[in-house]
């Protein structure tokens, strides 16, 4: 069915909130009428394990400028409260539209709802479809020789590069008639779904599409520094961008082609973190099975210990390995964690502590504020070897060579750990190692003021050596 054809669309706002290169919404170019509607789902909300949640509220406040754009262009959001996929049948409906478009979700729970969506509209003799938005390259776009889904990232990223140098990326044009239906009232207060206000403001987090272009032309002057800069969390070598990706304020199309006109090393790195993006949500989407288990099954055979006091001890960052702790007290100060650090601590839970993968996942996407399913599946399963592209199961990172390599001058430790900070910098990595007369210059006593290490590093490793050669 073309938009043309149609009288009427209803746009269904999921994880896109913008008003601009957004594809359900230029496909609706050339109908009569086009709404604009998100869902609060509370499906995903009563889930959330606090009510005080920073994705709510950037959620909540992206989509009041979200609306206001819409408002200026002759439109407006209808919000509902309740189960999608019984509001959004309901409300089509009600508006008496020919289709429903929205932008493809390929997380397990959202295609199963969508298919019920589809299936009620349906019945109603609505038509439902749906348009790639969120990735660069989907479904079977990509494909080996073949004819199959890539499972190892390097040669998928080589197709992934070589396709977007050919094609290049054309962002989504048209303007829709939006119309403004009484039913577009405004968006809900925090205390109205429930939560309640949160510090994003305090943590410099600005929501929404204005919060997303600040950060973007943050970025862009450092991005030709990326690749040197990005593995060290003490400086600002990152893009920050994750959140608004996650969230849709931020056109992907957009910020790809920037970097493919740049050029250089450092957007080329940057590239290929978005080529790992799409690859993580391709192999989510074909294999959805890893969102319950190991990619590879052997792997779900993996004996782990049954030691919950490590657990705390992690996400509390008291640890006694100084890297691991300042990254895992930044996730619980800020919600964010720096993209080395996520790798150092899930490996530290895993290889080092030797607690299941699945308890750090289900950790980070409680405390992340851009959390992502396929991004964060496969970022365990990559540091637990469990994956399909994982790192080797032999290679175990140190906590201490890390902490060393990453953190050279210790800035992140200090600022994570201040009962360090005036260890000296020889020691500040494997603080353990002074002597009690060193302890007392620098004002700590390790296994007082500051944990012993939990475990033994080189112990550890040849008991995780041990645990995969079981597999």
């Amino acid at each position: 069915m073309k938009p043309e054809t149609l009288t009427s669309v209803l746009v269904w706002f999921r994880r896109d909130l913008r008003d601009y290169d957004h594809a359900a919404l230029a496909a609706a170019t050339g109908a009569g009428q086009v709404h604009c509607a998100f869902v609060f789902d509370r499906d995903i909300l009563d889930a959330l394990p606090s009510r005080t949640d920073r994705r709510v509220h950037y959620l909540r406040d992206s989509l009041v400028e979200l609306d206001a754009a819409l408002r200026a262009r002759g439109g407006g959001l209808i919000v509902r409260q309740g189960r999608a996929q019984e509001e959004i049948p309901l409300l089509a409906r009600e508006l008496g539209v020919a289709a429903v478009f929205a932008n493809r979700d390929y997380e397990p729970a959202a295609k199963a709802r969508d298919a019920a969506v589809a299936a009620e509209l349906c019945r109603s003799g609505i038509a439902f479809r749906d348009f790639k938005d969120q990735v660069l390259f989907d479904g079977d776009e990509i494909l080996s020789q073949a004819g199959r889904p890539y499972t190892v990232f390097t040669p998928y990223g080589r197709v992934w590069r070589a396709r977007l140098a050919q094609e290049g990326l054309a962002l989504c044009g048209g303007e829709p008639r939006l119309v403004r239906s009484a039913a577009a009232a405004g968006i809900p207060g925090l205390a109205e779904l429930g939560f309640v206000t949160t510090d994003l403001a305090a943590l410099g987090i600005r929501c929404g599409m204005s919060g997303a272009r600040a950060a973007w032309e943050d970025f862009r002057p450092r991005l030709a520094r990326y690749a040197e800069a990005r593995d060290f969390p003490a400086v600002k070598g990152v893009s920050y961008l994750s959140v608004h990706l996650r969230f849709g304020t931020l056109s992907l199309r957009e910020v790809a082609t920037a970097a493919l006109g740049a050029g250089g090393g450092g957007a080329e790195t940057w590239l290929r973190e978005l080529a790992w993006r799409d690859f993580f949500f391709m192999i989510l989407d074909h294999f959805p099975h890893a969102a319950r288990g190991a990619f590879r099954p052997e792997f779900d055979r993996l004996v782990w210990d049954d030691w919950p006091q490590g657990f705390e001890a992690w996400k509390a960052g008291r640890t006694g390995y100084p890297l691991v702790d300042a990254g895992m007290r930044q996730l619980a100060r800020s919600g964010y964690q720096h993209n080395r650090l996520r790798m150092v601590t899930a490996s530290f839970l895993c290889k080092t502590l030797g607690l299941d993968w699945r308890l750090g996942e289900a950790h980070f996407a409680a405390s992340l504020n851009d959390f992502d399913l396929a991004a964060n599946n496969g970022g365990w399963q990559w540091a637990a070897s469990t994956g399909c592209d994982a790192q080797p199961w032999f290679r175990i990172f140190n906590p201490v060579t890390q902490s060393q390599r990453f953190d050279p001058e210790g800035r992140f430790i200090r600022r994570y750990v201040p009962e360090l900070e005036r260890v000296p910098l020889r020691h500040l990595h494997a603080p353990w190692r002074m002597s009690p007369a060193e302890q007392a210059a620098a004002g700590v006593t390790i296994g007082r003021d500051y944990p012993l290490p939990l475990v033994d590093h080189a112990a550890a490793r040849l008991r995780t050596l041990a645990r995969y050669q079981g597999v």
